[in-house]
């Protein structure tokens, strides 16, 4: 049998059903094993559980002795995760285990994104679940499908499936804060339609490499002036357009829509007597760029190196306008809320730049907003740059956000069991970020809702991790508010 990692550590069994989700693979959109664990799991436990269309879970526990009569309670979660890995890292996230490890008290992922996001909150579940001796009323388990990339279990559910008054989300990231209200969000797609041309005579190529970023979140993380990999090579690939008349033969920076791109890498053809004084160029930009960053991203690497010869390049006029499209395109903070000091209103991510076939390029962009109407004009903003560069524009459904209520009554009970537990005031505010309570009130407007969890830091990135002592304190307080939701 294989060792665990983190059975020593405290609470269980909450970190023991987080190591054995950890052994199950689950990319957004193939929940397919998540499923089956999770189905199997209540089986085993003689839990009543269900699935719908979308492919949610729900598994339900009858109230303990004497809190028949209780509110029932949602305690929800999402069952996929951000799959990231370094570009050294050898893994394969259908089918591979994440390998969870102590670092100095936190819990890491060797060289993956962890999946805490949500896993622990999973775990969470889970632990409830089996629980003998925590006291609480009616449970519906409640872990969605697709959450990362689309919300699609969230979208998809459908009125009927749960019973419950209070929900309570298990997918914040911030111990001692209760969330009482989330971002909006939007995607907006632009496709650069080119042909190739000949590589021209007496030509080297030169490959720029942007690693190294801390990356994270794009909605929680935008506005710590962490540098974006897209931008940072773009300003490589645009000067060197404009002084050297460098052939752009390929652009793939950045993964994800919901992450701060981490790594991107171009390739360019450029006259081979320039070769030298391109390279030079580089150094001299590299260096102040290193000093823009030199706080905030420490491990910045940006290299350049002669490589193979391209077969062909992109065409001129199609290369022209996708790099100043990305130059002129926005991102991060670009409004801070008035409603709630501190707080990211509006942002833009510019998450990822690909060749998806042999004449598409692909530039994904996600705006988020406490604002409706700022959501939309964000991504207008993004549009018109792009339209401006002959691109094709295209913007997913969106989401919408989740407007605060400062008087509801389940905050009252989660904010003074943590003065209770802990001796001090928990924060309470809003995340700019999209959780799905916003999609859930729309079909049950009824609900009264919080969001609170461990501290986790680095999401949806490699350096993704988990605060042990933050878990243990998570862990104390859900147990204390489902005691004291009557």
């Amino acid at each position: 049998m294989k060792t665990r990692t983190l059975s020593a550590l405290q609470p269980q069994p909450l970190f023991n059903y987080f190591e054995d989700i950890c052994q199950v693979p689950r990319p957004s959109k193939k929940e397919e094993q998540i499923r089956k664990f999770l189905l199997d799991f209540a089986d085993k436990n003689g839990l009543q559980s269900k699935t719908d269309k979308a492919g949610n879970v729900v598994i339900l526990k009858p109230a303990t002795s004497g809190m028949e009569d209780a509110p029932t309670v949602i305690l929800q979660t999402h069952m996929d995760m951000v799959c990231e890995k370094n570009s050294d890292k050898v893994f394969d996230f259908d089918k591979d285990p994440i390998e969870p490890m102590i670092v100095d008290g936190w819990v890491k992922a060797n060289g993956t994104t962890l999946g805490a996001d949500c896993g622990i909150g999973i775990a969470a579940q889970l632990a409830v679940l089996t629980s003998t001796e925590i006291k609480h009323g009616p449970l519906e388990c409640l872990i969605t499908v697709d959450e990362e990339t689309g919300l699609t279990g969230a979208f998809a559910l459908e009125k009927g499936t749960l019973n419950g008054d209070i929900l309570l989300n298990l997918d914040s990231e911030d111990e001692g804060e209760i969330f009482i209200g989330c971002a909006g969000g939007i995607d907006t797609l632009a496709y650069f339609d080119y042909h190739t041309e000949d590589v021209p005579e007496n030509s080297v190529a030169l490959k720029i490499t942007i690693s190294g970023l801390l990356g994270g979140h794009s909605g929680d993380d935008i506005n710590k002036n962490r540098g974006n990999a897209n931008k940072i090579l773009n300003r490589f690939l645009w000067k060197f357009s404009n002084d050297f008349n460098a052939q752009l033969a390929d652009f793939n920076g950045g993964n994800l829509r919901n992450a701060i791109a981490r790594e991107a890498f171009g390739i360019i053809t450029v006259p081979t007597e320039s070769k030298k004084e391109v390279i030079n160029a580089f150094e001299k930009l590299a260096a102040k760029i290193k000093t823009e960053f030199e706080f905030s991203e420490t491990k910045l690497q940006l290299v350049c190196e002669e490589t193979d010869l391209p077969k062909t390049v992109i065409d001129s006029d199609t290369q022209t306008k996708l790099l100043n499209a990305i130059c002129a395109c926005p991102h991060g903070v670009l409004e801070m809320s008035t409603r709630m000091e501190g707080m990211v209103e509006t942002s833009t991510n510019l998450a990822s730049v690909k060749i998806i076939s042999a004449h598409k390029i692909l530039v994904t962009t996600s705006q988020r907003s406490e604002l409706e109407s700022r959501k939309y004009f964000a991504a207008n903003s993004v549009e018109a740059v792009f339209n401006l560069a002959g691109a094709k524009v295209v913007h997913s459904d969106g989401y919408p956000g989740w407007a605060p209520n400062p008087n509801s009554a389940v905050l009252k009970t989660t904010v003074d069991s943590y003065k209770k537990l802990f001796g001090n005031e928990p924060v309470v505010r809003s995340i700019h970020a999209g959780l799905e309570c916003g999609l859930f009130l729309e079909k049950y407007p009824h609900l009264d809702m919080v969001s609170f969890g461990p501290t986790i830091r680095g999401a949806h990135s490699p350096d993704e991790r988990l605060d042990i002592g933050a878990t243990d304190k998570f862990w104390k307080h859900l147990v204390d508010v489902l005691e004291n939701i009557r």
